[in-house]
């Protein structure tokens, strides 16, 4: 059984919020879970307190029982020092400029 920690939706319409639980991977999205370990309210501006609320010594039990974070959950668990800081680009590489953009931006850049 491959155990996951990801995010499962709740909230109204256009108002999500999220609770952070351990899934088996093959259960559905918002559905059976093993335990709930946090919340995270995008709807809070980032510097809230209450944007994300994790459970750290539940969370370090569930990594050490060989649950795998999802990427998401990852970059708060890094946020929060419970895991390392996974890498994350925040541009994907398909929509940089082509080469004859990049030839003409540096062309610009020189003049």
């Amino acid at each position: 059984m491959g155990l996951k920690i990801r995010l499962a939706r709740a909230g109204a319409k256009k108002r999500p919020y999220y609770h952070i639980v351990v899934a088996d991977s093959r259960s559905p999205r918002d559905g059976r879970f093993i335990e709930k370990v946090g919340s995270y309210n995008p709807m809070l501006p980032a510097e809230h307190e209450d944007r994300i609320r994790l459970q750290g010594e539940r969370i370090t039990h569930w990594l050490s029982q060989g649950a795998l974070a999802t990427d998401r959950v990852a970059r708060f668990l890094g946020k929060a020092g419970l895991a390392p800081m996974p890498a994350w680009s925040e541009q994907p590489v398909k929509s940089a400029p082509k080469k004859r953009a990049q030839e003409r931006a540096k062309a610009a850049a020189s003049a």
